[in-house]
């Protein structure tokens, strides 16, 4: 018996149906429901070692988030890396950056500026 399953309905922006192919074959990503649910732009995003073989160790976030926000695994979730693309298609340069990489686009600016003062999350 499968006991305290929680369900969440979440409304994408976009939708599904509106995205396109983009970018092929990079895995898999984490995104906060702050780019893919309230549509914020991406204005942080690193690459950590991948979690496992589909994973491109890609994470995306609008910079609104909270230590607390991002202790909830409720607010992000795995998306494929082009439908993140499709939500900012700025991010597509930078998606070959090796692992350790890090990039932040601040309010107002087009394109992203690399972090080198940046270390990944210890989980």
């Amino acid at each position: 018996m499968i006991k305290n399953i929680k369900l969440i309905i979440k409304k994408f922006f976009p939708s599904a149906e509106e995205t396109h192919p983009l970018v092929e074959n990079m895995g898999g990503c984490i995104a906060t429901d702050k780019i893919t649910v309230e549509g914020h732009p991406v204005r942080f995003m690193y690459r950590e070692q991948p979690d496992n073989d589909i994973d491109s160790g890609w994470r995306f976030m609008s910079g609104l988030e909270s230590d607390e926000y991002m202790d909830n695994p409720d607010n992000h979730a795995v998306y494929d890396v082009n439908t993140i693309a499709n939500y900012d298609k700025t991010i597509i340069p930078h998606l070959n950056a090796p692992i350790n990489s890090a990039f932040e686009k601040v309010p107002g600016a087009k394109d992203f500026s690399e972090v080198f003062d940046y270390s990944p999350p210890n989980d």
